[in-house]
């Protein structure tokens, strides 16, 4: 993955098969529907912790590699 747009498509993918909307999703992951919104667009600028609170939610890791 090497974007943050890329990124934000994978979530939304897992989000959609796991069955959640976007509501559900920000709820389980303690954040707004506006900030998951923007995550699943690449866009604005969400906290590293709302991006990895949505990951944890759909039993993704995010892994830093070299």
């Amino acid at each position: 993955m090497n974007s943050v747009t890329e990124l934000g498509a994978e979530l939304q993918r897992a989000r959609k098969q796991n069955g959640l909307t976007q509501e559900q999703l920000a709820e389980l992951a303690g954040i707004s529907e506006r900030t998951l919104r923007s995550i699943e667009r690449g866009a604005g600028n969400p906290s590293i912790d709302a991006v990895f609170s949505v990951a944890n939610v759909l039993g993704l890791r995010i892994v830093v590699a070299q």
